[in-house]
């Protein structure tokens, strides 16, 4: 058995004259949160589709539990739990009927009612499908994808429409997946999920691999050097870049965002304040050293991958 729960090599994958992945590799460590990440349309929901089983590469390998998810798809399918945005539930089934109907395919469910009850659905047990919220029927999708106890488990936005308190539960439910030997691969556009979830990060942009590793990792490579502010927008930089060491250079990657790239310096704090005192505005949210990982995010995904 291999230290990866997923593996992905060279996977290539086209629609017609749009090519979706151009040679993604990565793999998902076990017994860990790997938290896969890309904006819309980079190729991250075709990954785990094929991963799923769902859809066909046109070219590279996938090996799911390693086994591969086409070919040993009925081998995969009690190992495995799905969580998809959407659908996946009859319309007319009762949310705690449908729960029990999955536990009963497996052989060692979890308890459908106690996990009705700490996804706040017990209420809602005898409610059709269609009639549940938005983020009702996220919860129950959630609760069926890993009412199984599966070995690996895919769960895309888990959090998608949820208020404060089910996000913070679903949240919990991850890390007692993870606490408890599964592996968990979430696709989320929440920056701040990944982060305080995921143990491994994947960032997919235009197709193509652009960064893996843990989110430490990921936001610390710059640390020591980079100074970050925000203010007014459309300030003029090239008066502050006449006055940065050689090296350093001053941005805006976001209107009213700015980014000094190079060693952070007492006296470059120095030089940066008295420029924007020079200016007339008050620097906010001034910061040195680590990144967040939606910085990192933003960074990575600003223009397709070359």
């Amino acid at each position: 058995m291999s230290g990866l729960a997923v593996e992905v090599v060279d996977l290539v994958k086209n629609y017609r004259t749009v090519q979706a992945l151009t040679g993604v590799s990565f793999g998902v460590p076990r017994e860990g949160v790997t938290a896969l990440l890309g904006p819309n349309g980079a190729g991250k929901t075709t990954t785990v589709e094929i991963c799923e089983g769902f859809r066909t590469a046109d070219s590279g390998r996938v090996r799911v539990l390693d086994l591969d998810p086409q070919r040993d798809s009925t081998a995969l399918r009690p190992r495995v739990g799905v969580m998809l945005q959407a659908g996946g539930v009859y319309p007319g089934a009762r949310a705690g009927e449908m729960l029990r109907h999955i536990a009963a395919l497996h052989r060692h469910p979890l308890d459908p009612a106690a996990l009705l009850d700490r996804l706040d659905l017990t209420d809602r047990a005898d409610r059709p499908y269609r009639r549940l919220s938005g983020g009702e029927q996220q919860r129950l999708s959630l609760a069926m994808a890993v009412v199984g106890r599966p070995e690996l488990v895919f769960l895309d936005e888990p959090t998608a429409g949820l208020d404060v308190q089910a996000r913070r539960a679903t949240w919990e439910l991850i890390r007692d997946l993870r606490a408890a030997g599964v592996s968990v691969v979430l696709t989320t556009h929440a920056m701040d999920e990944a982060e305080r979830l995921a143990d491994h990060v994947v960032i997919i942009n235009a197709g193509r691999v652009v960064a893996t590793g843990a989110p430490h990792d990921l936001t610390s490579r710059e640390a020591g050097q980079h100074l970050s502010f925000r203010a007014t927008a459309g300030l003029d930089l090239g008066s502050l870049s006449v006055r940065l060491p050689a090296g350093l250079t001053a941005t805006e990657p976001d209107p009213g965002y700015y980014l000094i790239r190079g060693t952070v310096t007492p006296d470059l704090l120095v030089t940066v304040t008295s420029w924007c005192a020079e200016q007339g505005v008050l620097p906010e949210d001034l910061q040195t050293g680590t990144r967040s990982l939606e910085d990192v995010f933003v960074d990575l995904t600003r223009k397709p991958a070359s």
